[in-house]
């Protein structure tokens, strides 16, 4: 299993800081605005008003709102990145169930505070179109590299597909616990650390 090639949906990519801060205050409005309006309601337009640009600012870097939700959920994954990262770091050897546990914690913390991540999240939300970008896919090719490089040791074909499994898994018993609660059901979430650190032990014991 290769890893995913990183995807932009930018049109144009900011080259100077001003062009920088305002794709941010586009995709920011965008975020505000799904918790809002939701993605159906959600409108190029709209977030031209919200972002306090000029609507011709928003098309110079994306076709339509589907472009600019799958920037956004870009914007998410790096972000979650950084964060599982810096969370790794502060670690030391605590051993692989304690990165795992690194992993859930930001995702959730994501989920329940960050701006229209419990509709667009990675991608997967998107109620629009097939999922040619397979985000997931992403997400666990990128844990896999975080957590490999934690513990040292090689991402190959085997451990990549054991990621994607448990990123899949964790995905359906994320948003089935938020179903439940709208925090997350705590006993949901307990039930999906001791799912993933079962099947996880197979391989990194």
């Amino acid at each position: 299993m290769k890893p995913v090639p990183h995807a932009t949906s930018l049109r144009r990519a900011p080259v100077q800081r001003r062009s920088a801060e305002r794709l941010t205050r586009i995709l920011d409005a965008c975020a505000d605005l799904l918790d809002e309006v939701g993605y159906d309601a959600l409108s190029t337009r709209a977030v031209a008003e919200r972002a306090g640009v000029p609507i011709g600012s928003v098309y110079r870097f994306f076709g339509n709102k589907r472009q600019m939700a799958d920037a956004l959920a870009q914007r998410n994954l790096e972000r979650y990145s950084e964060r599982v990262a810096e969370r790794l770091r502060a670690l030391g050897d605590a051993g692989w169930r304690a990165a795992l546990d690194a992993v859930l914690d930001e995702y959730l913390g994501m989920k329940r505070t960050a701006p229209g991540f419990c509709l667009v999240d990675f991608g997967n939300q998107i109620p629009v179109g097939a999922r040619r970008a397979e985000p997931n896919l992403r997400v666990a090719d990128r844990i896999a590299g975080l957590l490999s490089g934690y513990l040292g040791r090689e991402p190959d074909e085997d451990l990549r597909r054991t990621f994607l499994v448990a990123v899949e898994t964790a995905d359906t018993l994320v948003h089935l616990a938020f179903r439940v609660a709208p925090d997350g059901d705590a006993r949901v979430i307990e039930e999906m650390r001791e799912l993933l650190r079962a099947y996880l032990a197979r391989v990194m014991d």
